[in-house]
């Protein structure tokens, strides 16, 4: 396999660098925005099982006593 110069990996990451295709400002708002919710959801979700469950288990511990 042939070693690449330093000059010619650059001049190869230009090329690749130039192909990408970048989000736009609001492509990358919108995409954070639905981030944001999506971790809300969950936490909320997360926070409900975990109440249910915390419930559970002090039942079940004072029938216990």
């Amino acid at each position: 396999m042939a070693k690449t110069t330093p000059l010619e990996f650059i001049r190869q990451v230009r090329t690749e660098t130039a192909k990408v295709v970048w989000p736009t400002g609001r492509e990358t708002v919108m995409t954070g925005v639905m981030v944001v919710i999506m971790t809300t959801v969950l936490a909320l979700f997360f926070l409900s099982v975990d109440s249910i469950f915390n419930a559970v288990v002090k039942a079940l511990l004072s029938l216990a006593q």
